[in-house]
């Protein structure tokens, strides 16, 4: 893609989302809506992608803003069903979805329809959070959903591998997947966690808030550069970094996080915009290229795809809540009886968002030998963009009016209150001890801030006097130092 394009695009992106927030309509389908309407236009050039930088170049920056927000505690108490979804859905996901569309269309190769399933596995929790959070569901629920979403793109890409590597012809094998699956993911926490402690001691020893905010742009792209140049999941590395960071944020400097903070959600707003502005761009150039699939055909594959995408995930999320409380008498014990109300609010929030389109971008145009094309690369694109899209409008839409329809349990707001005024209160404490100790070094160190070498008068303001006065004494011969409005007034 050639600058110009390039610059119009994420301008163009930007904006678009920047006016979408002022209407009823969802960003991602008006965004959607101009990049086919701009693509219709005679001139416009087609805006393509190369393959091999959408992963390295999309997912670190997404990935890293979304856990850094995450809380680790949080998602370290609902573990199990976070890893039941992240890991068990999205391989489960994989092959259900891959298996169906492999029985629908004829002369589709098993592997590339597993490549489609890796592409559309993984659900994008941003919107349903967000919607969870406005109407008040139970905060379990929502943990559960942001979880899921950090940790499920780490499975569905190396899913993807696996099988890519199968369609191009590389010679993998299923026992050879399952190793390469498990070493990724082994391999990319281990990257993560050799990483994160030297990064975070430049962020908190080095005092100079330009070199954090680079350091800060760049970890996400280092932790998966680092890890994928040992064949580990460099997705994992960039969540398990960006998680540690997270929780030891408080530790940085207060305008430095602000200043982050503002950047990193400057840089996903535009990443994200750009990603949904290409499916429109990209939608007619995907549909001169469906050939025989075209029109009534390739309308009942997007349809049949999408309904198989919503039942797998109420298909598994049932059992994965009610089974482990049947087998284990410990969660019994521990854990309250789950209604039917919350699964079903935790099926139906599956929107698939820009990592499913990041990943489909990636598939390459060829096969291993560079000739042969890759089988029906241009139908899993269209039923990659159709899936996202439906999902985004038949479960996005519908999501808050389902949630006030179900009636969950109002949310103990007194207790929340209370403990968010608990916790204001210890922080104005920590805060008063602390600059009671920045006052203190600085008393200290005023007589070294004399620009004439002579301490005489900085001592006598720094600390009271021997005269029970407690106020500072004048050398003889020296003019007086009651100060006009500085010192004495402190």
């Amino acid at each position: 893609m050639d600058v110009m394009p390039l610059l119009l695009l994420v301008a163009g992106s930007a904006t678009i989302a920047a006016v979408a927030r002022r209407t009823p309509v969802p960003a991602p389908l008006l965004l959607v809506a101009v990049g086919l309407a701009v693509s219709s236009v005679p001139g416009v050039p087609d805006y393509t992608l190369d393959p091999h930088v959408v992963l390295p170049l999309l997912l670190p920056p997404l990935l890293h803003t979304a856990a850094t927000d995450s809380s680790y505690l949080d998602l370290r108490a609902q573990l199990r069903p976070v890893a039941l979804l992240s890991v068990g859905y999205v391989l489960f996901a994989t092959f259900v979805v891959g298996w169906a569309l492999y029985m629908l269309v004829p002369d589709l190769p098993l592997t590339a329809a597993l490549v489609f399933g890796a592409v559309v596995a993984p659900p994008d929790a941003v919107a349903a959070t967000a919607v969870a959070r406005r109407v008040g569901l139970p905060s379990r629920i929502t943990t559960i959903l942001q979880g899921e979403s950090l940790l499920n793109d780490a499975t569905a890409i190396t899913a993807y591998r696996v099988a890519l590597a199968a369609a191009v012809g590389e010679g993998a094998t299923w026992a050879g997947g399952i190793g390469e699956f498990l070493l990724a993911a082994v391999g990319g926490v281990a990257a993560g966690l050799v990483l994160m402690a030297p990064i975070h001691w430049l962020r908190t020893h080095v005092k100079e808030a330009l070199f954090q905010n680079t350091l800060s742009l760049l970890t996400p792209f280092v932790a998966y550069a680092a890890a994928e140049q040992v064949h580990a999941s460099g997705v994992l590395a960039v969540v398990v970094v960006a998680l540690y960071l997270g929780h030891r944020a408080w530790e940085v400097d207060f305008a430095t996080r602000l200043q982050e903070e503002a950047v990193w959600k400057m840089v996903a707003f535009v990443l994200e915009s750009a990603v949904f502005a290409l499916i429109g761009l990209q939608l007619p150039v995907v549909l001169r290229g469906l050939g025989e699939y075209e029109g009534v055909l390739a309308a009942w594959y997007a349809v049949a795809v999408f309904l198989v995408v919503v039942a797998a995930r109420f298909v598994w999320v049932y059992p994965a809540t009610f089974l482990p409380r049947l087998l284990s008498a410990r969660i019994r014990e521990r854990e309250a009886s789950p209604t039917w109300r919350g699964p079903f609010v935790v099926a139906w929030a599956g929107m698939r968002g820009v990592v499913s389109l990041a990943i489909a971008f990636s598939i390459p145009l060829t096969l291993h030998d560079g000739e042969e094309p890759f089988p029906h690369r241009n139908l899993i694109l269209f039923l990659t963009f159709t899936t996202v899209i439906g999902t985004l409008v038949v479960q996005g839409l519908t999501l808050p009016p389902l949630i006030r329809l179900l009636k969950f349990p109002a949310r103990d707001t007194q207790a929340e209150t209370l403990a968010e005024a608990n916790a204001q209160a210890q922080a104005s404490r920590a805060a008063e001890r602390r600059l009671d100790e920045l006052l203190t070094d600085d008393r200290n160190a005023l007589p070294a801030r004399s620009p004439t070498g002579s301490a005489s008068s900085w001592s006598a303001a720094a600390t009271p006097s021997g005269n029970g006065s407690g106020r500072p004494t004048r050398s003889p011969g020296s003019p007086s130092t009651t100060p006009t409005g500085g010192c004495r007034g402190r």
